[in-house]
Protein backbone atom coordinates (compact mmCIF):
# COMPACT_ATOMS: atom_id res chain seq x y z
CA UNK A 1 0.00 0.00 0.00
CA UNK A 2 1.13 3.66 -0.67
CA UNK A 3 -0.10 6.77 0.39
CA UNK A 4 0.32 9.67 -1.33
CA UNK A 5 -0.47 13.74 0.40
CA UNK A 6 -1.88 15.70 -2.49
CA UNK A 7 -2.30 19.36 -2.73
CA UNK A 8 -5.65 20.96 -1.86
CA UNK A 9 -5.31 22.93 -4.99
CA UNK A 10 -5.23 20.22 -7.41
CA UNK A 11 -8.47 19.67 -10.14
CA UNK A 12 -10.68 17.29 -8.06
CA UNK A 13 -12.78 16.87 -10.06
CA UNK A 14 -10.32 15.30 -12.41
CA UNK A 15 -8.60 12.70 -10.21
CA UNK A 16 -12.05 11.82 -8.97
CA UNK A 17 -13.19 10.85 -12.85
CA UNK A 18 -10.03 9.01 -12.98
CA UNK A 19 -10.53 7.05 -9.99
CA UNK A 20 -13.98 5.74 -11.57
CA UNK A 21 -16.25 7.43 -9.73
CA UNK A 22 -19.65 7.92 -11.25
CA UNK A 23 -20.63 11.33 -12.45
CA UNK A 24 -22.98 12.11 -9.42
CA UNK A 25 -20.60 10.88 -7.08
CA UNK A 26 -17.78 13.42 -8.00
CA UNK A 27 -20.43 16.05 -8.02
CA UNK A 28 -21.16 15.69 -4.03
CA UNK A 29 -17.44 14.71 -3.30
CA UNK A 30 -16.39 17.85 -5.06
CA UNK A 31 -18.45 19.98 -3.29
CA UNK A 32 -16.89 17.86 0.17
CA UNK A 33 -13.51 18.99 -0.66
CA UNK A 34 -13.98 23.09 -1.45
CA UNK A 35 -13.40 24.93 1.72
CA UNK A 36 -14.78 28.16 1.95
CA UNK A 37 -13.45 30.92 5.18
CA UNK A 38 -16.39 33.60 5.35
CA UNK A 39 -15.49 36.67 7.52
CA UNK A 40 -18.98 38.15 9.07
CA UNK A 41 -19.33 41.55 10.48
CA UNK A 42 -21.59 43.23 12.87
CA UNK A 43 -23.73 40.26 13.26
CA UNK A 44 -26.61 40.06 16.06
CA UNK A 45 -25.57 37.86 19.04
CA UNK A 46 -28.63 36.29 18.74
CA UNK A 47 -27.84 34.76 15.28
CA UNK A 48 -24.38 34.25 15.82
CA UNK A 49 -24.91 31.51 18.94
CA UNK A 50 -27.46 29.99 16.49
CA UNK A 51 -25.33 30.23 13.00
CA UNK A 52 -22.56 28.42 15.60
CA UNK A 53 -25.09 25.52 16.94
CA UNK A 54 -26.01 24.81 13.08
CA UNK A 55 -22.67 24.54 11.92
CA UNK A 56 -21.70 22.38 14.18
CA UNK A 57 -24.91 20.12 13.53
CA UNK A 58 -22.95 19.88 10.05
CA UNK A 59 -19.70 19.31 10.37
CA UNK A 60 -18.81 23.22 10.02
CA UNK A 61 -18.24 25.63 12.59
CA UNK A 62 -18.10 29.28 13.06
CA UNK A 63 -15.28 30.98 15.02
CA UNK A 64 -16.63 33.75 17.37
CA UNK A 65 -14.90 36.17 20.30
CA UNK A 66 -14.96 35.33 23.90
CA UNK A 67 -18.26 36.15 25.01
CA UNK A 68 -20.62 35.43 22.66
CA UNK A 69 -22.48 32.42 24.01
CA UNK A 70 -23.42 34.60 27.14
CA UNK A 71 -24.37 37.51 24.51
CA UNK A 72 -21.62 40.14 26.44
CA UNK A 73 -22.34 42.73 23.32
CA UNK A 74 -25.22 42.70 21.03
CA UNK A 75 -23.16 42.43 17.54
CA UNK A 76 -20.08 40.24 17.14
CA UNK A 77 -17.58 39.70 14.24
CA UNK A 78 -17.20 36.23 13.51
CA UNK A 79 -15.28 33.87 10.89
CA UNK A 80 -17.37 30.57 9.21
CA UNK A 81 -15.65 27.83 8.27
CA UNK A 82 -17.24 25.29 6.00
CA UNK A 83 -16.91 23.26 2.37
CA UNK A 84 -19.26 24.34 -0.60
CA UNK A 85 -21.93 21.17 0.84
CA UNK A 86 -22.02 22.46 4.54
CA UNK A 87 -22.14 26.11 2.74
CA UNK A 88 -25.58 24.72 0.92
CA UNK A 89 -27.31 23.34 3.95
CA UNK A 90 -26.57 26.31 5.74
CA UNK A 91 -28.23 29.11 3.22
CA UNK A 92 -31.17 26.49 3.15
CA UNK A 93 -31.08 26.26 6.53
CA UNK A 94 -30.74 30.10 7.79
CA UNK A 95 -33.58 31.39 5.95
CA UNK A 96 -36.09 30.49 8.55
CA UNK A 97 -33.89 31.93 11.57
CA UNK A 98 -34.28 35.54 13.21
CA UNK A 99 -31.45 37.77 13.83
CA UNK A 100 -30.34 38.75 10.26
CA UNK A 101 -29.67 35.15 9.51
CA UNK A 102 -32.27 35.20 6.58
CA UNK A 103 -30.17 38.13 4.92
CA UNK A 104 -26.97 36.10 5.69
CA UNK A 105 -28.34 32.83 3.95
CA UNK A 106 -28.99 34.81 0.72
CA UNK A 107 -25.54 36.37 0.91
CA UNK A 108 -24.14 32.79 1.31
CA UNK A 109 -26.06 31.40 -1.74
CA UNK A 110 -24.38 34.33 -3.84
CA UNK A 111 -21.26 33.01 -2.60
CA UNK A 112 -21.91 29.71 -4.02
CA UNK A 113 -23.17 31.30 -7.27
CA UNK A 114 -19.38 32.37 -7.64
CA UNK A 115 -17.29 31.18 -10.75
CA UNK A 116 -14.17 32.15 -11.66
CA UNK A 117 -13.15 32.22 -14.96
CA UNK A 118 -11.38 29.51 -16.99
CA UNK A 119 -8.93 31.82 -18.97
CA UNK A 120 -7.39 35.23 -17.87
CA UNK A 121 -7.11 37.95 -20.41
CA UNK A 122 -3.81 40.45 -20.75
CA UNK A 123 -4.55 43.98 -21.19
CA UNK A 124 -0.80 45.79 -22.69
CA UNK A 125 0.23 49.29 -21.57
CA UNK A 126 1.15 52.07 -23.82
CA UNK A 127 1.56 55.57 -23.08
CA UNK A 128 1.39 58.57 -25.31
CA UNK A 129 3.06 60.70 -22.57
CA UNK A 130 6.54 61.26 -21.18
CA UNK A 131 5.77 61.18 -17.93
CA UNK A 132 4.37 57.49 -16.95
CA UNK A 133 6.00 55.99 -13.89
CA UNK A 134 7.55 53.30 -16.09
CA UNK A 135 9.33 54.69 -19.01
CA UNK A 136 9.34 51.46 -21.44
CA UNK A 137 5.95 51.98 -22.07
CA UNK A 138 5.94 55.06 -23.48
CA UNK A 139 5.81 55.38 -26.88
CA UNK A 140 6.01 58.23 -29.92
CA UNK A 141 3.90 58.24 -33.08
CA UNK A 142 6.35 57.41 -35.10
CA UNK A 143 6.35 53.91 -32.90
CA UNK A 144 3.11 52.93 -31.97
CA UNK A 145 2.17 51.12 -35.24
CA UNK A 146 5.23 48.70 -34.18
CA UNK A 147 4.49 48.51 -30.53
CA UNK A 148 0.88 48.00 -30.85
CA UNK A 149 1.25 45.18 -33.41
CA UNK A 150 4.26 43.33 -30.77
CA UNK A 151 2.22 43.40 -27.70
CA UNK A 152 -0.59 41.60 -30.43
CA UNK A 153 1.71 39.32 -31.25
CA UNK A 154 2.85 38.25 -27.87
CA UNK A 155 -0.32 37.31 -27.04
CA UNK A 156 -2.26 41.15 -25.55
CA UNK A 157 -5.87 40.80 -25.34
CA UNK A 158 -6.53 44.06 -24.92
CA UNK A 159 -4.14 46.91 -25.64
CA UNK A 160 -4.62 49.95 -23.03
CA UNK A 161 -3.67 53.27 -24.34
CA UNK A 162 -3.66 56.70 -22.44
CA UNK A 163 -1.82 59.99 -22.74
CA UNK A 164 -1.42 61.30 -19.17
CA UNK A 165 0.10 59.87 -16.15
CA UNK A 166 -2.29 58.93 -13.30
CA UNK A 167 1.23 58.40 -10.15
CA UNK A 168 1.13 59.77 -7.55
CA UNK A 169 1.14 63.18 -6.98
CA UNK A 170 0.93 64.21 -10.89
CA UNK A 171 -0.54 67.50 -12.17
CA UNK A 172 -3.54 67.20 -14.73
CA UNK A 173 -2.60 68.43 -17.97
CA UNK A 174 -5.82 69.15 -19.34
CA UNK A 175 -8.37 67.24 -21.74
CA UNK A 176 -7.06 69.34 -24.69
CA UNK A 177 -3.21 68.34 -24.30
CA UNK A 178 -4.37 64.84 -23.27
CA UNK A 179 -6.09 64.93 -26.68
CA UNK A 180 -3.21 65.76 -29.10
CA UNK A 181 -0.95 63.65 -27.74
CA UNK A 182 -3.28 60.74 -28.08
CA UNK A 183 -5.22 61.69 -31.37
CA UNK A 184 -2.52 60.69 -34.07
CA UNK A 185 -2.56 57.32 -32.50
CA UNK A 186 -6.01 56.82 -32.67
CA UNK A 187 -6.15 57.81 -36.41
CA UNK A 188 -3.68 55.81 -36.75
CA UNK A 189 -5.46 52.43 -35.35
CA UNK A 190 -8.10 53.58 -37.28
CA UNK A 191 -6.64 53.86 -40.44
CA UNK A 192 -4.86 50.18 -40.09
CA UNK A 193 -8.17 48.73 -38.73
CA UNK A 194 -5.86 47.66 -36.22
CA UNK A 195 -9.01 47.25 -33.86
CA UNK A 196 -9.37 44.03 -35.79
CA UNK A 197 -6.54 42.09 -34.64
CA UNK A 198 -6.86 43.23 -31.10
CA UNK A 199 -9.51 44.94 -28.68
CA UNK A 200 -8.51 48.63 -27.61
CA UNK A 201 -9.09 50.49 -24.50
CA UNK A 202 -8.65 54.19 -23.57
CA UNK A 203 -7.52 54.88 -20.23
CA UNK A 204 -8.97 58.16 -20.09
CA UNK A 205 -12.00 60.04 -17.52
CA UNK A 206 -12.13 63.06 -20.55
CA UNK A 207 -15.15 62.64 -21.89
CA UNK A 208 -13.86 64.54 -25.65
CA UNK A 209 -11.13 62.08 -25.37
CA UNK A 210 -13.11 58.87 -24.66
CA UNK A 211 -15.56 59.87 -27.58
CA UNK A 212 -12.64 60.51 -29.99
CA UNK A 213 -11.24 56.48 -28.76
CA UNK A 214 -14.64 55.35 -29.51
CA UNK A 215 -15.05 57.12 -32.58
CA UNK A 216 -11.54 54.89 -34.02
CA UNK A 217 -12.59 51.72 -32.79
CA UNK A 218 -11.75 51.51 -29.45
CA UNK A 219 -14.24 49.09 -27.25
CA UNK A 220 -13.35 49.60 -23.43
CA UNK A 221 -13.20 53.01 -21.62
CA UNK A 222 -10.86 52.34 -18.41
CA UNK A 223 -12.00 55.44 -16.04
CA UNK A 224 -9.84 55.80 -13.16
CA UNK A 225 -12.58 58.21 -11.48
CA UNK A 226 -14.96 54.97 -11.52
CA UNK A 227 -17.48 56.83 -14.08
CA UNK A 228 -17.76 60.05 -11.87
CA UNK A 229 -18.74 62.10 -14.89
CA UNK A 230 -22.12 61.30 -16.39
CA UNK A 231 -20.91 62.37 -19.81
CA UNK A 232 -18.36 58.95 -19.86
CA UNK A 233 -21.28 57.05 -18.44
CA UNK A 234 -23.97 58.19 -21.48
CA UNK A 235 -20.81 57.47 -23.80
CA UNK A 236 -20.76 53.93 -22.92
CA UNK A 237 -24.19 53.54 -23.48
CA UNK A 238 -24.49 54.94 -26.87
CA UNK A 239 -21.08 53.33 -28.35
CA UNK A 240 -22.08 50.07 -26.51
CA UNK A 241 -18.53 50.05 -24.96
CA UNK A 242 -16.96 48.09 -21.73
CA UNK A 243 -16.66 50.39 -18.81
CA UNK A 244 -13.64 49.44 -16.89
CA UNK A 245 -14.85 50.99 -13.21
CA UNK A 246 -11.75 51.77 -11.17
CA UNK A 247 -11.81 52.49 -7.35
CA UNK A 248 -9.61 55.46 -6.39
CA UNK A 249 -9.29 57.62 -2.68
CA UNK A 250 -9.42 61.21 -3.33
CA UNK A 251 -7.77 62.07 -7.07
CA UNK A 252 -4.64 61.28 -8.12
CA UNK A 253 -2.40 64.15 -6.54
CA UNK A 254 -4.18 63.25 -3.37
CA UNK A 255 -4.25 59.88 -2.93
CA UNK A 256 -1.50 58.48 -1.35
CA UNK A 257 -1.90 60.86 1.13
CA UNK A 258 -3.09 58.54 4.79
CA UNK A 259 -5.47 56.63 2.65
CA UNK A 260 -7.71 55.15 5.21
CA UNK A 261 -10.59 52.79 5.57
CA UNK A 262 -12.99 51.67 7.51
CA UNK A 263 -12.72 47.92 5.50
CA UNK A 264 -10.85 48.61 2.64
CA UNK A 265 -12.66 45.01 1.29
CA UNK A 266 -16.20 46.33 2.52
CA UNK A 267 -15.72 49.87 1.66
CA UNK A 268 -15.03 48.69 -2.03
CA UNK A 269 -17.20 46.77 -2.41
CA UNK A 270 -20.14 49.10 -1.36
CA UNK A 271 -18.37 51.94 -4.09
CA UNK A 272 -19.04 49.25 -6.91
CA UNK A 273 -22.36 48.50 -5.93
CA UNK A 274 -23.01 52.46 -6.41
CA UNK A 275 -21.35 52.67 -9.52
CA UNK A 276 -22.80 49.40 -10.98
CA UNK A 277 -26.08 50.95 -10.60
CA UNK A 278 -24.77 54.09 -11.84
CA UNK A 279 -23.37 52.71 -14.76
CA UNK A 280 -27.07 50.48 -14.87
CA UNK A 281 -29.29 53.76 -15.30
CA UNK A 282 -27.47 55.08 -17.83
CA UNK A 283 -28.14 52.05 -20.32
CA UNK A 284 -24.52 50.43 -19.13
CA UNK A 285 -24.48 47.20 -20.32
CA UNK A 286 -20.48 45.71 -19.74
CA UNK A 287 -18.48 46.25 -16.69
CA UNK A 288 -15.22 45.56 -15.45
CA UNK A 289 -14.49 46.49 -11.79
CA UNK A 290 -10.58 47.31 -10.96
CA UNK A 291 -9.67 47.80 -7.31
CA UNK A 292 -7.24 50.21 -8.14
CA UNK A 293 -4.43 49.18 -6.71
CA UNK A 294 -1.92 51.64 -5.58
CA UNK A 295 -4.83 54.32 -5.58
CA UNK A 296 -5.09 55.65 -2.59
CA UNK A 297 -4.16 52.31 -0.84
CA UNK A 298 -1.23 51.40 1.56
CA UNK A 299 1.15 48.16 0.86
CA UNK A 300 -1.11 46.50 3.47
CA UNK A 301 -4.58 47.36 1.61
CA UNK A 302 -3.00 46.83 -1.88
CA UNK A 303 -1.79 43.12 -0.37
CA UNK A 304 -5.52 42.41 1.00
CA UNK A 305 -7.60 43.70 -1.90
CA UNK A 306 -4.85 41.01 -4.30
CA UNK A 307 -5.21 38.26 -1.64
CA UNK A 308 -9.46 38.37 -1.41
CA UNK A 309 -10.73 39.34 -5.29
CA UNK A 310 -12.75 36.23 -4.97
CA UNK A 311 -15.14 38.98 -2.48
CA UNK A 312 -15.90 40.83 -5.61
CA UNK A 313 -16.69 38.07 -7.46
CA UNK A 314 -20.47 38.07 -5.98
CA UNK A 315 -21.13 41.53 -7.69
CA UNK A 316 -20.78 39.17 -11.01
CA UNK A 317 -18.59 41.14 -13.06
CA UNK A 318 -15.32 40.31 -14.17
CA UNK A 319 -12.48 41.84 -12.59
CA UNK A 320 -9.51 43.22 -13.34
CA UNK A 321 -5.90 43.78 -11.09
CA UNK A 322 -3.17 46.33 -12.19
CA UNK A 323 -0.03 46.06 -10.24
CA UNK A 324 2.48 46.23 -12.87
CA UNK A 325 5.66 47.49 -11.60
CA UNK A 326 3.95 49.52 -8.88
CA UNK A 327 5.50 50.86 -5.90
CA UNK A 328 4.14 48.48 -3.62
CA UNK A 329 7.08 45.84 -4.94
CA UNK A 330 9.64 48.52 -3.94
CA UNK A 331 8.47 48.81 -0.33
CA UNK A 332 8.34 44.76 -0.16
CA UNK A 333 11.25 44.46 -1.76
CA UNK A 334 13.35 48.08 -2.87
CA UNK A 335 13.86 48.50 -6.59
CA UNK A 336 13.35 50.75 -9.48
CA UNK A 337 10.46 49.91 -11.49
CA UNK A 338 12.37 48.31 -14.17
CA UNK A 339 13.38 46.06 -11.86
CA UNK A 340 10.47 45.13 -10.66
CA UNK A 341 8.95 42.41 -13.37
CA UNK A 342 9.47 39.28 -10.80
CA UNK A 343 7.25 40.84 -8.30
CA UNK A 344 4.80 42.05 -10.48
CA UNK A 345 4.61 37.95 -11.91
CA UNK A 346 3.82 37.07 -8.14
CA UNK A 347 1.18 39.18 -7.22
CA UNK A 348 -0.70 39.07 -10.31
CA UNK A 349 -0.25 35.08 -10.48
CA UNK A 350 -1.95 35.27 -7.20
CA UNK A 351 -4.91 38.07 -8.12
CA UNK A 352 -5.44 35.41 -11.15
CA UNK A 353 -5.85 32.34 -9.07
CA UNK A 354 -8.07 34.73 -6.95
CA UNK A 355 -10.85 35.29 -9.32
CA UNK A 356 -9.14 38.17 -11.52
CA UNK A 357 -9.98 38.10 -15.01
CA UNK A 358 -8.24 40.49 -16.64
CA UNK A 359 -4.21 41.73 -15.71
CA UNK A 360 -3.16 45.12 -16.59
CA UNK A 361 0.18 44.43 -17.38
CA UNK A 362 4.09 46.42 -19.31
CA UNK A 363 5.55 43.07 -20.20
CA UNK A 364 2.73 41.03 -22.12
CA UNK A 365 4.79 38.25 -23.66
CA UNK A 366 6.19 37.21 -19.97
CA UNK A 367 3.05 37.30 -18.42
CA UNK A 368 1.01 35.56 -21.29
CA UNK A 369 4.14 32.53 -20.50
CA UNK A 370 3.30 32.43 -16.37
CA UNK A 371 -0.22 32.74 -17.01
CA UNK A 372 0.10 29.71 -19.33
CA UNK A 373 2.04 28.01 -17.05
CA UNK A 374 -0.16 28.47 -14.37
CA UNK A 375 -2.91 27.10 -15.91
CA UNK A 376 -1.58 23.83 -16.64
CA UNK A 377 -0.49 23.81 -13.06
CA UNK A 378 -4.33 24.26 -12.27
CA UNK A 379 -5.18 21.47 -14.29
CA UNK A 380 -3.29 18.15 -13.16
Amino acid sequence: MQVELLSNSINIKKYLKELGVDSGGIKILASKAALHIVYIRELHVGGANILKQDALSIGADLAVPRGTVVAKISHVDCMLIATTKQLQLLSKKELAQPFGLKELAKKLQDILKVKKTSRVEVMGILNANDDSFFSDSRIKERDAIKAIEKMAEEGADIIDIGGVSSAPNTIYVGAKEELRRVKPIFDMIKKEKLYEKVKFSIDSYEPSVVSYALESGFKIVNDITGLANDEVCKLCSAYNATALIMHMQKDPFTMQQSPEYKNVLGDIYSFFEQRVAKAESFGVKDMVLDVGIGFGKTLEHNLMLIKHQEHFLTLKKPLLVGASRKSMIDKISPSLPKERLSGTLVLHLEAAKNGASIIRVHDVKEHVQALRVQKALEDI
